[in-house]
């Protein structure tokens, strides 16, 4: 008798590097429940979700059926989406060199069009005061990485070859473009590779959970800042 796969515990809001993890369980097919942590409301602080998340950001995991039998929990994005590869063995190849492509633009993601892409947002929407170079600065820098992007997709259809945790990483942030200050015809292929992308139905499951409870603009909600953009003590 098969062993019954107990589903794993989502820690999670709506928001780029949420969906990630989300789009990744859905195209995986594994089961899963929604722990929903509001970060507009201080969530990511509380003890029970530390003790998962010590840098108190969303996503994290808690899978019951662990490598070893026993539960395990696993933060930061990227360290998650290799982990379900790892555990699943699909999107996240074993062949070295196929792993190591995949690693490349994953890190590239996490390091670069993650943070950048975060700067642009909170410089352009939500600073209380308009900085034009700081505006500028990650601005065109997301607009570098977008080049990087589009004349990597010109002779593939995705980043790492095969559709992998790659293209799953980059298409929550990918897909605000405008909130980047960002053509989007200026970027033929990489906007051909956002189409196909979002195209695919384990992609769109992804992106709608709790979509509900997504607020694109938190300009004005004072509160929500303090708490996002803030520091809380230990």
């Amino acid at each position: 008798m098969a062993e019954i796969q107990q589903p794993i515990e989502l820690h999670y809001w709506p928001t780029p590097n949420g969906w990630k993890i989300a789009i990744m369980l859905e195209e995986c097919e594994l089961p899963y429940t929604v722990k929903l942590v509001n970060i507009g409301k201080g969530d990511q602080f509380r003890p029970d979700f530390l003790a998962i998340s010590p840098n108190n950001k969303i996503p994290a995991i808690l899978d019951p059926n662990g490598p070893d039998g026993a539960p395990i929990s696993v933060f930061e994005s990227g360290a998650i989406l290799q982990y379900l590869g790892r555990k699943t063995g699909k999107f996240y190849p074993a062949e070295e060199r196929k792993r190591v492509e995949v690693e490349e633009w994953l890190f590239w993601q996490m390091g670069g069009l993650g943070p950048m892409a975060g700067q642009a947002h909170h410089f352009r929407i939500y600073a209380p005061e308009k900085i034009p170079y700081a505006v500028d600065r990650y601005t065109n820098e997301v607009h570098r990485l977008y080049g990087v992007m589009n004349a990597r997709l010109k002779d593939r259809e995705f980043l790492a070859g095969d559709y992998s945790i790659a293209d799953m990483a980059c298409i929550g942030w990918a897909k605000l473009w405008e909130r980047q200050g960002q053509k989007i015809d200026e970027f033929p292929h990489f906007q051909r590779w956002l189409e196909t992308v979002k195209m695919r139905p384990a992609v769109q499951r992804g992106l709608a959970v709790n979509a509900e409870e997504r607020k694109p603009d938190l300009s004005n909600d004072k509160e929500a800042q303090s708490i996002l953009f803030g520091q809380r003590a230990r």
